[in-house]
């Protein structure tokens, strides 16, 4: 039996878990206060702060550090590479470090897995980041050659997630073809050959409209809002991630609320809630297209997916492709815990980060 020890470090908090093989034994998430935060200029001068919450987190459960067989952290912004369960090296390291494709909290999640390898000798790795890279150079294609598209996704839920469908089903993850789509306060749709993700939609600018996100707008029109004079440039982006989408058409970008007001006789809400349902549809249906309709099944995973009057709108438009599964929430430290379990297993040979081009 191994040991597994996940962190997945958030903005402002550190979820973490331990678990024998793939059976959670223990899960805290600590939050951390802003004031707290915000004595470190940068996200990376957080790493004391989070590996001391870590080892606190292991004493107070009486969990010896050697007792240990491997530590996953949530992979951050890195370089784009093919999917799988990646050794933690020092060029991974650097690159994190210095923030080079871009800062973001889940950066610690290698470096404070990368800390027990250091000063323990246990095995680091992290599964599955957001920039999971697998697209076939056609769905790069953007209709400007100045402009490429870009692989960011929930690599490490959606991947997970049709794995555990697949174990259920007796079906086998890298023989078949499948649709996910992850519905969060960003939506992503991913198009599964033989466990390869061979074409995404961007989860910042591409895709439906989201809780939170505009996805992939009519492009004239807004550059002539960027143009008009109204808008600087930070507001414009924050238009299109962050206040977009429900927020904006809405004001709020909670479900339940949204729900409540259609059941109250809000039609304008109902016609919203029912236009990202759509919206969705249509990009799980362009992406059975990708797979020339050749599809073993449709997940519907993330947050929104508790929701199920959306999750009913998009199975009324997608259900004569294939059989549809709900698997509502994510469960990213268990998926990561089972990333570093295929490795010990020898299930999956561990990749190594600074032998990519």
């Amino acid at each position: 039996m191994y040991k597994i020890f996940a962190v997945n470090p958030g903005s402002t908090s550190t979820k973490l878990g331990l678990f024998e093989d793939e059976k959670p034994i223990i899960s805290v998430k600590i939050e951390h206060p802003s004031h707290e935060l915000n004595r470190f200029p940068k996200i990376i001068d957080q790493y004391p702060l989070r590996k001391n919450a870590m080892i606190e987190f292991l004493k107070k459960n009486g969990v010896e550090i050697s007792s240990l067989s491997a530590v996953v952290g949530r992979g951050g912004l890195l370089k784009p590479f093919p999917s799988g369960t990646y050794h933690v090296d020092v060029k991974m390291i650097e690159d994190l470090s210095s923030a080079k494709y871009g800062e973001h909290a889940s950066n610690l999640g290698a470096l404070l897995a990368f800390g027990f390898e250091w000063d323990y000798n246990i095995p680091s790795y992290v599964v599955d980041p957001v920039g999971v890279d697998e697209m076939m150079d056609i769905a790069r294609l953007s209709g400007l050659k100045e402009i490429s598209r870009k692989s960011q996704w929930h690599a490490l839920n959606s991947r997970a997630v049709v794995r555990q469908v697949c174990r259920n089903e007796g079906w086998d993850f890298k023989k078949e073809n499948f649709v996910s789509a992850h519905l969060g306060g960003g939506i992503t749709i991913a198009a599964l050959e033989r466990g390869r993700s061979v074409d995404v939609t961007n989860g910042f600018d591409a895709g439906p409209f989201t809780p939170e996100r505009a996805g992939a707008i009519p492009t004239l029109e807004l550059v002539k809002i960027c143009f008009s004079g109204k808008y600087d440039q930070e507001t414009i982006l924050r238009l299109l991630v962050g206040k977009g989408g429900l927020v904006n058409y809405l004001g709020t970008s909670n479900l339940i609320e949204i729900e409540r007001r259609i059941d109250q006789g809000d039609d304008y809400a109902k016609m919203v809630l029912n236009g990202m349902a759509y919206q969705v549809a249509k990009e799980i249906g362009g992406m059975v297209a990708v797979l020339c309709g050749k599809v073993k099944c449709i997940v519907i995973t993330g947050g929104c997916a508790h929701s199920k009057r959306l999750v009913k709108k998009i199975i009324d438009h997608i259900k004569c492709f294939s059989a549809v599964f709900v698997v509502p929430g994510e469960d990213e430290l268990g998926s990561l815990a089972q990333g570093a379990l295929r490795v010990l297993c020898g299930e999956e040979i561990p990749l190594e980060y600074c032998k990519l081009a």
